[in-house]
């Protein structure tokens, strides 16, 4: 038995066979029948146990090895490839790798392709096992890309790709390959270099195959192009093998990339990969943060390049995530602000890496911002400070606070960037205060002021840095601690001392103020409570005309608690149980207020400042007037909290007329000064003011004036008693030129001089210089006035104060001794004739009479007091008021008596009488004197007047006076004369307000409420207004029954469409405005006029429509009253416990007429809702369904005033709410708002465009807010979308509404998101395409029919139109549109669009639409791909529009369209425009297909080049066309896609074939080109032509020179001796070159004296051509006839060049084609005879240059011939015919120089024949002796010396 073989021995056994087999086979076919089958059996031994079976399959592979090195032996591939991934064995998959690669070339490409999903599945996995193995793969996967063909984007086999590829299980071997095509990108080939940016050590060595340097070199074995290798992985990317979150990162990296080809595929992916993925994933911001830094080791990935850093960051900008990554975005601010990086990017300072460096840093600063505003409050915290300190560093490295220029490089860049640092510190510090600008020291604050102050680098810096102090600014809104409420103090007091041009310590120069931002900071955060930064304001108004006006402002809002409030909104937040914003509102304690102005360290100390100018004079007054107003705050608080505009006005008001008010204010005045010990802040506020109207320089002296007097007023005698040492200082002013100045201080010289503290002595001194100077008034002269008036108003002044206190105390009048001085006012009352003195007595009487100085009883005899009434009373009538109000104070004084001749009934009665006088002020001002007579003290109206303390003074008895006064004012409100009613109306107004307390007028008042309703329908709107204030006024004195009835009354009149008009009508009853109803000589006011024109026309019912006119016109006039002054108070009131409080129905009324057209109806419910709505949201959310409700019931009223207010209604509601609110109500809100926008009525029509507009706004919102209001939004769009799109939107003939329809469609169209604006678009396209000519102003059309006519071309114009469309917004409308698109709406726009394409009329619509066809080819080419055979058709039917702009449009589409076409659908294009070209009558149609041809070769390059052998021949033949235009088009096609001209040769057979096709067309125009291209292929097939080629081309021009002449025929004939001349088998064939000279000859003989010339040429250059026959005599029988024609010929040949072109070359063919060689030597001569007395007779018969110049050429020719073939002897004839061609030579001695040189050389050349015989020598020497002795030329004597000297050599 045999012994059992070992395991090692079967399997070496086994081997073995396997090597005899493969040993055995002689032929290729069976060694790869062999291999198939045992290859990769064998290579599985490799994994045997046994080290020699392992040997033995090694050695065996190396046989193998040297066997299969012939290309055509294939290998088993697909076996190998599929045990390399089923066996894990590492030396298996070695062979298998090896054998794989070098037998995948060999396979076909089908079977190449079938090995991907083979190749793929698994990879990752296999990476894993084996990366060396797997780079291997991966190489081989990027060779198969090359052969794919990917199918179009989004087409059925696209969509099935990654089914067919096996990624759709295989999801890592996906997002593996994707993974590694995006690593691919990055890779550069860099030998030097073992780590890229974004690619690690183990990333390069992969892609390189592990240090394979011939992976990426293309021409090496196995090599590839790594370009051409990325665009082909790329677009595999790209298609549907991969899903968007696949692609994302490689499109990133791809997008950032510099070559186009691949930046714009990564473009498009990016575009749609973004919405697939979230950026605040986790797994991609892991990515994203490594890819922008890189890995920090040795081995580690480096940075990205600076785009794709840049576009890292833009994306990371998206992510709030990113945010949480706190180290990593503080290196990244680190790396890219530092000069050198850590292992970051370092940036170029030139060039192209410079910009994108600049635009890197722009987007760090970008994402610094984000992290600032994105960043949770923890997080900003920790990264800030590190952000704010390297971006200090950076700004700083470029030179602070000085610029440095030189030092930053770039200016331009760095500047702005220098701009952007400044703003993200200011964000960056406002989102996290606390660790960044909160610090006691204030760093960042003051380096920032500094910066701002010293910054050199200009004005964009400047408000950089200013924004980022006002982002600042927020920060200090709160609650600060007292540490950094001084340490900002300080900074903000140091900044407002600086001064431009000033030199700080430290060295900087300030470059700028920074004032204005250090008060916005203390007006922003200190409280207004803080004295400090009210100083600052002080400082900021400082010498208001050097202040710039923005600090002027800020300054003045500082002192403005209003103002205050309005720059500081409240926020809700508490500190220690108290509102924080409550606090930081509170004034300023006063006597912390004061000691700051006023105080010891003030500049304005007043008790250092007497009567010496004034510091800071502008901003002095503004300091008191607010510490006055302080003042009285703190006397009222908490009563007064009125903080509104006008909140100084009313608190004025306040103390002037409120009684109770200045008691608070006085017992505040008793108590302060009561608690001072020292000096009190009273006191000093006090001397302060009194300093204001006495120094010399002091400014708005009226302001400090009225502050004292107030004050003074109000102080008790201990206070005032201050100022009374200083009473001497107001002698300059009470002399003053300034009017107010002077009484402001007689006043105040009257308060204080009467004082018991006053020193009588300088009293009595002044008091006697005062009468002195009042003594003398009848002699005073010019400024004399001026001291008269003063010392009067002072001596008035003082005697009724005392008189007052003498009443007060034992003092009898008759000690004070007034009545000289009355006697004296009196006198001037009656005498004087000057203003300034009566004004000083009319006030002297007034003071006088009210302090009871002065009385009808007092007066003495020389005067009346009815003289002193009826003197007064003149005065009043002109319209004096002092004049008035004394008649009033003189009243006071009267005893009760009615009586006709009582001074009291006088008085009354004058006043009454008063109403004449047209002047409202003057009215008020009666009125106001009324209630003195008639109340005397009791009026509220003297409450102010009483100026020193104590009570009023008893006035005489008044029981009866104020009812009778009230009741004629009662009756006179019942009036018709308007004058009257207008003084009566605002009597009783005065009455009310200032009597109403009283018993008499509170009886009264619901008369007075009638009389008050029934002035609401008045003509004049101040009546109305005082009817309105009276109204109030009653209602606030009223009971609630009372207080009910007035607004019942007024909700009535307010609600209803009928007017009352109170009150009888009169003839003179005024019913309308003057000029409101013309008639042609005047117009129609009053009822008398009505009645007159009703009587003049005949038609009574006149009157009646009239009136209904003016009753509805008194209805708006009684609206337009409500709410002037009271009325809204009473609404107010009423809506929380009265009448409204039960009838809420008005707010929708009320609501409407807020926007009513009328202003005064306007204003008037404004404040109406002011007043009545307490909380304007809640009140408009509870009663929104009835307001809306009621505007849409009215919008379609019949008063175009209710459509007008409802559109602005609707218009204010629906903007400030939510739109869930207002959801149901939209579409009836569109549809009648488009039905108001065709409104008869111009304002509403206005109006309700106003509120498209803020539906439009709306929409434009919803729009943007995405998906949860794209439901909402869609039915929005459907109803406004049709309506834009309308006659009565874009097509309106109304230039403002197109305005508005092309802005709100472009709004809508911008904002939309995809998913709302998707459904609409197909139509919305269609329709903006034929909008493009309906918005063309109409004129161009005609303008460009008349172009001629303005100097310019209609194509011009078209241009300018065509310029026009491509930068309308109405395109860039519809890009947007179809951004939008997908393949169902892609499916629906075809529809649209083709009826845009065939509908269209106007130029720009048909642009438009050509347009339209390139964006989808190009930006949208997946989506319309299945689209582009029928739209290319489509457009090829659109090109032979006769306008060219729009043909040629539609030809470039035509050329794009074509890169997306199949390529029947092109072929189909080229037939066309074969089609259009030589079947067109018209020379246009070629021009058109000439242009489709080119767009085509343009736009879809590849394409074209793909079927080049259907094109080009087309192109070749028709670039030889007659038509200009059409020729240099294809003439373009041709130079922009041919190299070289061999192309012409790769072509030759079609275009030979094509242009014989049309040699015999009937129409010439083809027939020439045909024959042009055909000579043309002579030129490019060059001298060395092929048998092949001349074979190809004799046939063509042999046929093209069949056929009469025609222009343009010599060239064919040129080229036809181009073929003679070439060296091939055709032209040595004889036949050919019979069949040449039949053409050269029959040619010759043409008539055509333009052909003939060139004819007659080419017969020279043939007969030169044909040494080797005889053809001498046949060309003179054709030459001699036409020399003797044109010799003899009626034109003088000397002058027709034509005519000499023609002899020259007949001349130069007859002497060429004597051929010496061939002829016996009778021939000989008789040829030269014949020859030589042509010649002879055509230089006799013409001296033509050209001719001479030819003939000389021709002999030379000739004589070189002869040389060879003459030897001596020679015959008497030839000698003699020798002879004289040698004096033809020298005939030309009256030529040029360059004739006489060609002859020199000429007889140079007939030396050697000199030798046949002497006579000929002889003659020849001769000639030449002569010629020489008479030539001047030296160039020509020195050829005439060779000559002679080749003569002697021979």
């Amino acid at each position: 038995m045999a012994p059992t073989e070992s395991a090692e021995a079967r399997e070496l056994s086994l081997v073995g066979k396997v090597e005899l087999r493969i040993a055995l086979t002689d032929s290729d076919t069976k060694l790869e029948s062999i291999l198939s089958t045992y290859l990769p059996p064998l290579l599985l031994k490799l994994a045997s146990d046994h080290v020699s079976v392992r040997n033995k399959v090694i050695s065996i592979c190396q046989h193998v090895n040297t066997r299969i090195k012939a290309p055509q032996i294939k290998l088993p591939v697909a076996g190998l490839l599929k045990q390399y991934k089923e066996n894990v064995n590492v030396l298996i998959r070695h062979f298998d790798i090896l054998y794989i690669q070098q037998g995948l070339d060999r396979l076909a490409v089908s079977a190449r392709l079938d090995l991907l999903p083979l190749l793929v599945d698994g990879i990752h996995r296999n990476f894993l096992e084996s990366a060396r193995h797997t780079s291997s793969l991966f190489n081989l996967l990027l060779k198969l890309l090359h052969s794919l063909t990917l199918p179009p984007r989004g087409s059925a086999d696209d969509l099935v790709l990654r089914q067919q590829l096996g990624f759709a299980k295989g999801l890592e071997d996906a997002q593996f390959v994707a993974s590694w095509i995006g690593r691919l990108v990055l890779y550069t080939s860099d030998p030097s270099r073992k780590r890229l940016p974004g690619l690690s050590v183990d990333d390069c060595s992969f892609l390189q195959l592990y240090d394979n340097k011939d992976t990426w070199q293309p021409g090496v074995a196995g090599g590839m192009n790594l370009l051409e290798t990325k665009v082909v992985a790329v677009k595999f990317l790209a298609s549907g093998a991969f899903t968007d979150t696949e692609r994302f990162l490689p499109a990133l990296f791809a997008s950032s990339d510099s070559n186009s080809r691949l930046s714009d595929i990564g473009d498009d992916m990016l575009k749609r990969a973004i919405p697939a993925i979230s950026l605040e994933s986790e797994e991609i911001l892991n990515h994203l943060f490594p890819l922008y830094l890189g890995t920090r080791n040795v081995d580690g990935s480096l940075p990205v390049r600076a785009p794709l850093q840049t576009k890292i960051l833009g994306l990371l900008c998206k992510s709030k995530r990113a945010t949480s990554y706190k180290t990593e975005s503080i290196q990244i601010v680190r790396d890219g602000l530092t000069s050198d990086p850590q292992g970051g990017t370092t940036f170029s300072t030139t060039g192209k890496q410079s910009l994108e460096a600049s635009k890197l840093r722009a987007q760090i600063f970008t994402y610094a911002n984000w992290l600032a505003r994105m960043s949770e409050t923890a997080d900003i915290d920790m990264v800030a400070p590190s952000l704010v300190s390297h971006l200090r560093g950076y700004i700083e490295s470029q030179g602070w606070p000085t610029y440095e220029e030189e030092a930053s490089g770039q200016s331009n860049h760095e500047v702005s960037l220098r701009s952007l640092g400044y703003e993200s510190i200011g964000v960056l510090a406002k989102a996290s205060p606390t660790a960044i600008i909160m610090d006691v020291d204030l760093d960042l604050l003051r380096w920032l002021f500094d910066s701002l102050a010293a910054d050199s680098a200009g004005r964009e810096v400047s408000l950089s840095i200013e924004n980022a102090l006002s982002s600042v600014l927020g920060a200090f809104g709160g609650s600060l601690s007292k540490e950094l409420e001084a340490s900002l103090e300080g900074l903000l007091l140091h900044n407002m001392q600086r001064q431009p041009g000033d030199t700080e310590g430290s060295g900087n120069k300030i470059v700028r103020s920074t004032q204005f931002t250090a008060v916005r900071f203390a007006n922003r955060c200190l409280p207004f409570s803080n004295t400090k930064a009210r100083w600052m304001n002080a400082l900021a108004i400082g010498d208001g005309t050097k202040t710039r006006r923005e600090v002027l402002e800020e300054g003045r809002k500082g002192l403005d608690p209003y103002w205050y409030r309005m720059l500081n909104p409240a926020k809700q937040e508490k500190i220690r149980g108290k509102n924080a914003a409550s606090s930081k509102y509170d004034f300023p304690r006063l006597v912390d207020l004061i000691e700051q102005f006023f105080g010891r360290e003030s500049v304005w100390n007043p008790t250092a400042l007497q009567d010496i100018p004034l510091p800071m004079s502008d901003a002095y007054s503004a300091a008191i007037r607010f510490c006055h107003n302080v003042l009285l705050h703190e006397g009222l608080s908490p009563n007064f909290s009125v903080l509104d505009s006008e909140w100084e006005r009313q608190l004025g008001i306040l103390v002037s007329n409120d009684g109770e008010a200045r008691g608070k204010i006085q017992d505040y005045l008793r108590i302060l000064a009561a608690n001072s010990t020292t000096r009190s802040p009273l006191e000093l506020l006090l001397l302060a003011e009194f300093n204001g109207i006495v120094a010399r320089n002091s400014k708005e002296t009226s302001s400090c004036g009225d502050c004292v007097l107030q004050l003074c007023s109000l102080s008790p005698d201990l206070v005032v008693s201050k100022l009374v040492g200083r009473v001497g200082l107001l002698r300059g002013s009470i002399t003053s030129t300034d009017k107010s100045l002077r009484e402001t201080a007689s006043r105040l010289f009257g308060i204080l001089a009467s004082h018991p503290d006053c020193s009588q002595t300088e009293i009595q001194g002044m008091m006697d210089e005062f009468q002195s100077k009042s003594s003398a008034w009848q002699e005073a002269v010019g400024s004399q006035y001026v001291d008269v008036h003063g010392a009067v108003l002072a001596i008035a002044f003082i005697s009724s104060r005392r008189s007052f206190r003498a009443h007060s105390s034992t003092t009898s009048m008759d000690e004070m001794n007034n009545k000289p001085f009355i006697d004296l006012i009196l006198d001037m009352l009656t005498s004087s004739h000057d203003k300034t003195i009566l004004d000083a007595a009319i006030v002297s009487i007034y003071e006088l009479s009210l302090f009871r100085s002065l009385s009808p009883k007092s007066l003495l005899p020389t005067h009346s007091a009815v003289a002193v009434v009826k003197k007064l009373a003149e005065h009043a009538e002109k319209g004096k008021e002092n004049a008035v109000k004394a008649l009033g104070a003189f009243a006071m004084q009267s005893d009760e008596d009615f009586a006709e001749e009582s001074v009291l009934n006088q008085i009354i009665d004058t006043l009454f009488k008063l109403h004449s006088v047209r002047d409202p002020a003057m009215q008020f001002a009666v009125g106001e004197t009324l209630t003195y007579a008639a109340a005397g003290w009791r009026s509220k109206a003297l409450s102010a007047a009483l100026d020193i303390e104590g009570s009023p003074p008893a006035s005489a008895s008044r029981d009866v006076a104020l009812s009778s006064v009230i009741g004629r004012i009662l009756e006179d409100c019942k009036t018709t004369k308007p004058a009257l009613r207008q003084a009566s109306v605002i009597w009783l107004l005065c009455h009310v307000q200032f009597c109403g307390h009283l018993p008499s007028v509170q009886e009264r008042l619901r008369d007075c409420q009638t009389a008050f309703k029934g002035f609401l329908v008045d003509r004049d709107s101040l009546n109305q207004e005082t009817a309105s204030r009276g109204l109030s006024l009653v209602y606030e004195q009223g009971d609630r029954e009372l207080k009910d009835d007035v607004v019942r009354d007024l909700v009535g009149s307010f609600t209803g469409t009928t007017a009352n008009m109170s009150g009888t009508i009169s003839a003179e009853t005024q019913l309308f405005e003057p000029g409101a109803l013309p008639t042609g000589d005047g117009s129609i006011t009053t009822y008398k006029d009505i009645m007159s024109l009703a009587a003049e026309v005949g038609q009574p019912s006149l009157v009646y429509k009239f009136m209904s006119l003016a009753a509805n016109n008194a209805i708006w006039s009684s609206r337009a009253a409500f709410g002037r002054f009271g009325l809204s108070s009473i609404f107010s009131d009423s809506s929380v416990d009265g009448y409204l409080a039960q009838n809420p129905k008005l707010y929708s009324a009320l609501f409407r007429y807020r926007f009513d057209p009328n202003t005064n109806v306007r204003t008037s419910m404004n404040d109406i809702w002011t007043a009545l709505v307490r909380e304007p949201t809640a009140t408009i959310d509870e009663h929104f369904d009835s307001i809306m409700d009621d505007l849409l019931k009215n919008i379609l009223g019949k008063e175009w005033r209710t459509r007008q207010a409802c559109c602005a209604a609707i218009a204010d509601l629906v903007q400030s709410r939510p739109a869930a609110k207002y959801e149901k109500y939209i579409s009836e809100i569109w549809t009648l708002t488009f039905k108001v926008c065709d409104d008869i009525k111009e304002s509403v029509r206005t109006a309700a465009m106003a509120l498209a507009r803020v539906l439009v706004g709306i929409l434009t919102r919803g729009l943007e807010a995405g998906d949860s209001s794209t439901r909402t939004a869609g039915a929005m769009l459907k109803n406004v979308l049709p309506f834009l799109l309308s006659p009565s939107g874009l097509e309106s003939p109304a230039q403002d509404v197109q305005a508005f329809s092309l802005s709100a469609l472009l709004q809508i169209i911008k904002k939309s998101n995809k998913a709302a604006l998707r459904p609409f678009v197909p139509d919305l396209v269609g329709r903006l395409i034929l909008l493009l000519s309906s918005l063309e102003p109409e004129g161009i059309e005609y303008i460009r029919l008349r172009a001629e006519q303005y100097g310019v071309t209609g194509q011009q114009i078209d241009d300018a139109r065509l310029s026009g469309v491509r930068g309308s917004p109405m395109l860039e409308a519809i890009e947007r549109c179809l951004d939008f698109l997908d393949e169902n709406s892609m499916q629906e726009l075809r529809a649209a669009l083709e009826k845009a394409i065939t509908s269209g009329l106007g130029l720009p619509s048909r642009v438009g639409a050509s347009r339209v066809l390139v964006s989808l080819s190009t930006r949208h080419n997946f989506l319309f791909r299945p689209h582009a055979n029928y739209f290319l058709n489509l457009a090829r039917k659109q090109v032979l529009d006769r306008n060219d702009t729009i043909s040629a449009s539609y030809s470039a589409a035509c050329g794009y369209l074509a890169r997306l076409a199949s390529d029947e659908e092109i072929i189909k294009l080229v037939e066309y425009c074969r089609k259009l070209y030589f079947e067109a009558d018209d020379e246009r149609h070629r021009l058109v297909a000439g242009e489709m041809v080119f767009a085509t070769s343009k736009y879809a390059t590849d394409r074209f080049s793909a079927l080049a052998a259907e094109i080009l021949p087309f192109v070749f033949l028709a670039k030889h066309d007659s038509y200009d235009r059409a020729k240099s088009v294809f003439q373009d096609t041709w130079n922009e896609t041919v190299g070289g001209s061999r192309t012409v040769l790769l072509y030759l057979h079609e275009i030979i074939s094509l242009a014989r096709q049309y040699l015999s067309s009937p129409r010439w125009a083809l027939k020439h080109t045909a024959a042009f291209t055909i000579a043309e292929t002579i030129n490019a097939a060059g001298a060395e032509m092929s048998d092949a080629t001349a074979q190809t081309i004799w046939p063509g021009i042999e046929e093209a020179m069949d056929g009469r002449t025609w222009e343009g025929k010599e060239k064919i004939l040129q080229g036809l001796i181009k073929f003679a001349r070439a060296k091939n088998a055709v032209t040595e064939d004889e036949g050919t070159w019979a069949q040449i000279q039949r053409i050269m000859l029959r040619e010759s003989k043409r008539n055509n004296a333009t052909y003939r010339q060139h004819a007659l040429a080419c017969l020279a250059d043939y007969v030169e051509l044909r040494e080797s026959i005889e053809l001498a005599t046949e060309v003179y029988e054709i030459t001699a006839p036409i020399i003797e024609e044109v010799l003899t010929g009626p034109e003088a040949m000397d002058h027709d060049m034509q005519n000499e072109e023609i002899v020259a070359n007949a001349q130069a063919a007859l002497l060429r084609s004597i051929n010496p060689v061939g002829l016996a030597n009778e021939d000989l001569l008789s040829s030269l005879s014949r020859a030589l007395a042509l010649t002879v007779r055509t230089l006799s018969g013409t001296g033509s240059r050209s001719v001479h110049n030819a003939i000389i050429e021709a002999e030379q020719s000739l004589f070189r011939k002869l040389h060879g073939v003459l030897r001596p002897p020679i015959s008497e004839s030839v000698t003699q015919v020798l002879i004289e061609f040698v004096r033809t030579l020298f005939s030309t001695r009256d030529q040029v120089e360059q004739t006489r040189t060609k002859a020199a050389e000429a007889a140079a050349a007939f030396a050697p024949l000199a030798g046949v015989d002497e006579r000929v020598r002889v003659a020849l020497i001769e000639e030449i002796a002569g010629a020489r002795a008479q030539e001047r030329s030296v160039t020509v004597q020195q050829s005439l010396g060779r000559a002679r000297r080749a003569i002697s050599d021979t």
